[in-house]
């Protein structure tokens, strides 16, 4: 099911009303650091990307997101309307529904907020979502259904990160399911996806040897093409 408006409720909203500049969302030692190398720097744009994991009473997992911009200062628009500084410029909320093997089931998009009223129609190809894999080319399928003028630009960027939340809400609720029933966390012959994909899970590395020691040195197997193909 697609909205192009409301679903205002579906998460809540991630911005101040009036004062943007009172959230912080960096670290103290990198305020301060950040203060000592531009210490008159202006605050210009904000960008905020929100996403949350919920496992459903059915089996299946919402992800839920949303993307705001905001410009730090009054400013008119292309279209010669008056902008007022923490007012949203973009403001875009999905949610996503996988199953135990990433395969979208169903997709729910809400555009609150957005620069022009044509905008509201970037959301109309999205259901063509429905039934692809964020395991596997889902920014390509994303490209493929609401790539360049069929969909929006802030959608899309924020779909592609989705699937990555998708993956840690998913996968690692399956392990911990797994561990309560006593069962091996990692019980197939071929390692999880994100072994081999960076330092910390490198196949020949310490982590992998010390929690799932049967795929320490681990190397994919590179079929030959047959003879007689």
């Amino acid at each position: 099911m697609i909205e192009h408006a409301g679903l205002l409720s579906m998460v809540e909203p991630l911005y101040l009303e009036n004062n943007i500049d009172n959230i912080c969302f960096m670290s103290q030692s990198s305020h301060a650091q950040a203060a000592v190398l531009s210490p008159a720097r202006t605050p210009l744009h904000h960008r905020r990307i929100e996403l949350q994991g919920y496992r459903r009473p059915d089996g299946l997992w919402d992800i839920e997101g949303e993307l705001l911009d905001v410009k730090q200062y009054d400013y008119t628009s292309a279209d010669g309307a008056a902008r007022r500084a923490g007012e949203p410029l973009h403001l875009m909320k999905v949610r996503l529904t996988v199953n135990a093997s990433m395969t979208l089931t169903d997709i729910e998009a809400s555009m609150v907020a957005t620069p022009f009223p044509e905008c509201q129609g970037g959301g109309a190809t999205l259901g063509d979502l429905i039934g692809t894999s964020l395991a596997s080319g889902w920014r390509q399928t994303i490209d493929r259904v609401a790539g360049r003028t069929a969909g929006c630009t802030h959608i899309r960027e924020l779909l592609a990160a989705m699937a990555t939340a998708a993956f840690q809400t998913v996968a690692h609720d399956l392990t911990v399911q797994r561990q309560e029933r006593g069962e091996p966390l990692y019980p197939s012959d071929t390692p999880p996806p994100m072994f081999g994909q960076c330092k910390a899970w490198d196949f020949d590395g310490p982590v992998v040897q010390r929690i799932a020691p049967q795929f320490a040195g681990y190397r994919a197997t590179v079929r030959k093409p047959s003879e007689n193909a």
